[in-house]
């Protein structure tokens, strides 16, 4: 292993559950030793996502680390890793509160990654424009794409596959961290994409691509979609998955059916529409090795689907060192550090955020 070992402690401060699912930091969390294919890094700044307190309250187990965005500098190299060097500047996302594994999660001052789902930095992006990227919910989008709705989830794998076929598709909730990044992802694929949001955030969209935007608070609104779309549309991202999100996402589908794609859990009893078909995407899935979680949050492991999200990863590269993925718009909170961490997710959770992402600073490196 290549590293500046000399730099890394034997523990560190990192967010851990507590009993009943609370979430604390603590100063005492052991450094991740590096495994062969592994990268260690040096957490410099994350950013929240609405899971980073929903799986601890749903799956309460004390010692399980939280937190999935990160941004940091290499500070070890596991063995059969090459093309990263130490003190190259990376970001991605983790699994988090993960049962087998207590050592994953991002909101830690040392962070471990597989080498091949860590995405380097372009020379002239900051910490917090990578966290404004927000990778984990990239992630979920295409997996979204690829597994539920059946489509490419680059201009790559497009290629490759030779489907280069427009369709419209319908994200509920245009203004949120993963409508905004599903809206991007969809047009770079050629697609047409209709959303909802309140009006205060119409232009928002429309300036990430949206082709048409709905208030999702009219009552007229499905009927409306479905008006727009000349009762044909079939495909449905929602990731939301309350009763009304639901219901108005069913409702906006075309006469002939299609796919209802939720990224939460859902009640399956509104699935009434026989023509419609329901999934729920969990974003950890995308790395192959399931998730161990019960029913329906599971997902057992999937060998093909490992070996496409490695293609997917390296498409993605490509994509961010383009800059055709526009990072959302980002609020910094103050003063950095965990517990500002966990300040933040209290915001979070009180749905008090509406057209941003919420960064944290965790270091000054």
């Amino acid at each position: 292993m290549s590293a500046t070992t000399s730099t890394i402690p034997a523990t560190q401060a990192a967010v851990l559950q507590q009993g009943r699912g609370k979430l604390a930091v603590v100063h005492d969390a052991p450094v991740p030793k590096i495994l062969p294919g592994w990268l260690l890094v040096r957490n410099v700044a994350v950013s929240l996502n609405p899971c980073d307190f929903k799986m601890a309250a749903r799956f309460p187990t004390p010692g399980l680390k939280d937190g999935v965005d990160f941004a940091g500098i290499v500070v070890a190299i596991g063995d059969r890793v090459t093309g990263y060097s130490v003190g190259e500047r990376v970001f991605g996302c983790v699994p988090s509160n993960k049962q087998d594994d207590s050592e994953s999660g991002s909101f830690s001052e040392f962070v471990k990654v597989e080498a091949i789902y860590t995405l380097r930095m372009p020379p002239d992006m900051t910490f917090e424009t990578a966290m404004a990227l927000n990778p984990a919910c990239i992630c979920t989008v295409a997996l979204a794409l690829h597994q539920s709705l059946g489509l490419p989830a680059t201009p790559d794998e497009a290629a490759e596959l030779g489907n280069t076929m427009a369709d419209t598709i319908l994200v509920y909730g245009g203004s949120s961290s993963v409508g905004l990044l599903a809206i991007q992802m969809l047009k770079l694929l050629g697609h047409h994409v209709v959303t909802t949001c309140s009006p205060h955030n119409f232009q928002l969209v429309k300036d990430y691509g949206a082709d048409a935007v709905f208030d999702y608070r009219s009552k007229t609104c499905a009927a409306d979609i479905r008006a727009y779309t000349k009762n044909k549309l079939r495909k449905v991202i929602d990731p939301f998955g309350e009763a009304a999100t639901t219901s108005l996402c069913y409702e906006a589908i075309g006469r002939a059916g299609g796919i209802y794609c939720s990224l939460e859990t859902y009640q399956q009893s509104l699935c009434t529409r026989r023509t419609v078909k329901h999934s729920l995407i969990m974003g950890p899935a995308i790395l192959g090795r399931g998730v161990l979680l019960p029913d329906p949050y599971g997902v057992p492991p999937d060998p093909s689907l490992h070996e496409w999200s490695k293609r997917f990863f390296r498409s993605l590269q490509g994509l961010i060192d383009e800059g055709k993925i526009k990072p959302l718009p980002a609020e910094t909170l103050q003063p950095g550090g965990f517990e500002t961490v966990l300040s933040g997710l209290e915001i979070l959770k009180a749905k008090k955020v509406s057209g941003r992402k919420l960064v944290v600073r965790i270091s000054q490196q």
